[in-house]
């Protein structure tokens, strides 16, 4: 064990070209800026954080910006992202992107999607790494921290976050409902009916069948092919053939697709990313040996620890019974993209227990589309959401009323099923896993 240990300090700090991570920085920040840049003009910083009365917070009493705030966020993270790009004042702009985005991304689970996580996850590695050390604005006003070598873990960290990702996600694929059902692609495809040339041919249960095999293997095994030289460029082309694809076909998964392309590129050797960079209008550094300040003897158990993390999260499902995709325990933060399509409504009802009174919630009042969408399938908001509500209205009587839920739900084309026992009142209830009120998948 402890030569084990003692040969992965000898791989975590070889001395490398650093020319993996200035590529990296350059190509995934103009991905941030365009990203935080397209979300402002579009109107979705007001349709998403300004428009809606209540937020799904990931933590309870959670501040919650103004609106004048929210826009100052989005617009330093606009300039932190170019600033990324350009390595100017770099640790500060990386430092203060990840703070800032990993924020917005726990103010409304309703908009969650992986590839927020996994920009939080790369961008935190990014304030560590010395991607700003040649080709950037710091390295020429400060010229003594100029150097072409970094330490081998600032680039394998990388490579084995985006390994693990597809992985995962090619695990979480191996299930019945995608394998032997084609499921939920068999419900989604013949929708893109539209779509020139391929469209014709997506109402097919046999197209889905394939598709769902296909992306599969796709994500078990791409990853490992990114890693040699000589099956890498094949590799890459089916990263961006997949990539691509999957854009067009499902445009709801919004940046993901350009996430993958964009980060894999750290797989080429130095001497491609070196060839890369020669197109800059920067001045080439002069090469030079000395090694940034990267080899804290601490940061292998670092590295190690976050593995044991990132291997944790997507199978922490397993201390949980029941059906992942129904009940949910464990689905967020672990790498599943694109495995269910939950139908079905849900109603919420308020029940004043002194006056034996009751009616529906109209949660057009406190909802936005989105977000009432959302709510529909999702446990923990449901719970979140008759927890918000009892308090709202124990304010207004004086005395704690009952929330009670009436949903049914489809699963990946099954026939739905009451989804919550309608008899438990959830203002009553206030821990999410026992989900005693949550009635189990019957199939």
């Amino acid at each position: 064990m402890q030569t084990l240990l003692v040969k992965f300090k000898e791989l975590c700090f070889q001395r490398v070209s650093s020319s993996p991570l200035v590529v990296f920085r350059i190509l995934f920040g103009a991905l941030l800026f365009y990203s935080t840049v397209r979300t402002i003009f579009k109107g979705w910083v007001h349709e998403l954080y300004v428009l809606p009365s209540y937020h799904f917070t990931f933590i309870k009493g959670l501040p919650l910006p103004s609106e004048t705030t929210i826009y100052a966020i989005f617009g330093l993270l606009a300039l932190s992202s170019l600033f990324i790009i350009f390595g100017l004042f770099y640790r500060a702009s990386t430092t203060i992107f990840f703070l800032l985005f990993t924020y917005v991304e726990l103010i409304d689970k309703t908009y969650y999607l992986n590839h927020y996580y996994l920009v939080s996850t790369l961008v935190f590695w990014m304030i560590l790494v010395p991607a700003h050390r040649s080709y950037s604005l710091d390295s020429l006003i400060f010229p003594k921290i100029k150097t072409t070598v970094c330490a081998n873990w600032c680039i394998l960290i990388f490579k084995v976050q985006l390994s693990m990702v597809y992985f995962f996600a090619g695990l979480a694929k191996v299930n019945a409902d995608w394998l032997l059902q084609a499921q939920p692609l068999a419900i989604w495809l013949p929708g893109r009916y539209t779509l020139p040339i391929i469209g014709k041919w997506l109402y097919l249960k046999e197209v889905a069948f394939l598709f769902s095999w296909l992306g599969c293997l796709y994500d078990l095994f791409i990853w490992v092919f990114l890693w040699f030289k000589r099956t890498r460029p094949l590799a890459y082309f089916f990263v961006l053939v997949f990539h691509i694809l999957t854009g067009i076909l499902f445009p709801r998964i919004g940046m993901f697709p350009y996430i993958m392309m964009v980060s894999t590129v750290i797989f080429f050797s130095a001497n491609w990313h070196q060839k890369l960079l020669h197109y800059l209008p920067f001045t080439s550094p002069k090469k030079n040996d000395r090694s940034s300040n990267t080899r804290a003897p601490l940061i292998p158990y670092l590295l190690l620890a976050y593995f044991i993390v990132q291997l944790y999260l997507p199978l922490r499902h397993l201390h949980y019974p029941g059906n992942l995709f129904w009940n949910e325990n464990g689905y967020r933060f672990s790498w599943r993209v694109m495995l269910m399509e939950k139908n079905g409504y849900t109603n919420f009802i308020l029940k004043d227990p002194k006056q034996n009174r009751q009616r529906q919630i109209n949660l057009d009042q406190y909802l936005t589309a989105f977000q009432q969408q959302q709510l529909r399938s999702q446990p923990d908001m449901i719970l979140q959401f008759a927890q918000h509500m009892g308090k709202l209205h124990e304010k207004e009587l004086g005395y704690a009323p009952e929330i009670y839920v009436d949903s049914r739900i489809s699963l990946n084309g099954r026939r739905s099923q009451v989804f919550i026992d309608k008899s438990v009142d959830l203002y009553d209830k206030g821990g999410f896993n026992s989900k005693n009120w949550l009635i189990p998948l019957a199939n």
